[in-house]
C-alpha cells in the first residue's frame, strides 16, 4: 500500500505528516532543525525522527512505502538537496524549498505572494499558474527580516553601544550582561547557528526598547520594499507565514490586500506528495 509523507522543515524544527490513499492524515511527528544547507546529516536525522514518530502514531506503513515531498530550508542549494536525497530511504522522494510547500499550502491554485518569516525568510510569487521563489539565501547573505537576522542586528547594536557608537539601552545592556560582555558576544557570534540568533527575535518584535524598535522598524521597511518589488503593480494578495509573520502583517497592514493562509506548509507538502503519485 502507498502512503504519502509531507515534511515541513526549517531552521528551528521540522514536522511530518503521513496520509493514506484517501488523503486522510493518519500520523504526525516532529523533529529538530532541518535546514539542509547548514547541516545535511543532522537535518536528515531530524527528518527521519519526525517521520518515524508519524509512523508510530499511524500504526501502519514503513519508510520504504512512503511517497514523500520534503519542503526544506536550504533546498535551493542543489548540492545539499542531492546529498540528502541519497540518504533517504523513502519509496519516492522529491525535495523542494519550504517556500514552495508554504506557498502551495497557503495559496492553493490562487495568485498571490507568500512571505515566510521565521528563523530564516523566503518569498514566493504565484501568478498565472507559475510559481517562483525569491530570497532564502541564508542569514549571512540574505534572509532579510528573519529571526536570525534580527538577532544578529541586536548583537551588533550591543557592540556598537558598548563602544559608544550607539545609545545604550536596557535591552542592549541586558544582552551584553547575559553573554559576558564584548568578548562573550563575539564568541557567541562565531559559533552560533541561525536558530540561536533567532532566540533574541521575540525581545525585538514584542519589546518597547528603543534599540529593538529601531531594528524592527528598519526590517519592516526593508520587507515592505521587497514585497512592493514583487508586486510589480499587480495588487496581489499577500500571505504572511512563520513565527514572525503576524508581526510584519500587523505593521504593514493596509499596504496591500492580505489574506490568511488556506493551509500550512505541511498541507502543501502532502498535496504535492499525492500529486507525485
Amino acid at each position: 500500500m502507498t502512503y504519502f509523507l509531507g515534511i515541513d522543515g526549517g531552521g528551528t524544527g521540522c514536522r511530518a505528516a503521513i496520509a493514506d490513499a484517501s488523503g486522510r492524515i493518519i500520523g504526525q511527528g516532529a523533529g529538530g532543525p532541518a535546514n539542509i544547507s547548514i547541516e545535511t546529516e543532522g537535518a536528515c536525522a531530524n527528518i527521519l525522527a519526525a517521520t518515524r514518530a508519524a509512523l508510530d502514531q499511524a500504526g501502519q506503513g514503513h519508510l520504504d512505502q512512503l511517497t514523500a515531498v520534503l519542503g526544506l530550508a536550504g533546498a535551493n542549494v542543489t548540492a545539499s538537496a542531492r546529498r540528502l536525497q541519497a540518504m533517504l530511504p523513502f519509496r519516492r522522494t522529491r525535495i523542494v524549498t519550504d517556500a514552495v510547500t508554504a506557498a502551495v499550502g497557503a495559496l492553493g491554485t490562487a495568485d498571490g505572494i507568500v512571505a515566510a518569516m521565521g528563523t530564516g525568510s523566503v518569498f514566493a510569487v504565484q501568478a498565472g499558474g507559475t510559481m517562483r521563489q525569491y530570497g532564502g539565501r541564508g542569514f549571512l547573505l540574505g534572509d532579510e527580516g528573519s529571526g536570525a537576522v534580527l538577532g544578529r542586528a541586536l548583537l551588533a547594536e550591543a557592540l556598537r553601544a558598548e563602544d559608544g557608537f550607539a545609545p545604550m539601552t536596557p535591552l542592549l545592556q541586558a544582552v551584553l550582561d547575559e553573554l559576558g560582555g564584548i568578548e562573550g558576544v563575539i564568541s557567541f557570534g562565531l559559533r552560533a547557528r541561525p536558530a540561536e540568533f533567532g532566540c533574541f527575535a521575540p525581545r525585538i518584535v514584542a519589546g518597547t526598547d528603543p534599540a529593538a524598535e529601531r531594528i524592527m522598524t528598519a526590517a519592516v521597511a526593508e520587507i515592505g520594499s521587497m514585497i512592493d518589488r514583487l508586486q510589480a503593480g499587480r495588487g496581489l494578495p499577500v500571505v504572511f507565514l512563520g513565527g514572525l509573520g503576524a508581526h510584519y502583517a500587523r505593521r504593514l497592514s493596509g499596504r496591500w490586500p492580505m489574506r490568511a493562509p488556506l493551509g500550512s506548509g505541511l498541507d502543501g507538502a502532502l498535496l504535492l506528495a499525492r500529486q507525485e503519485a
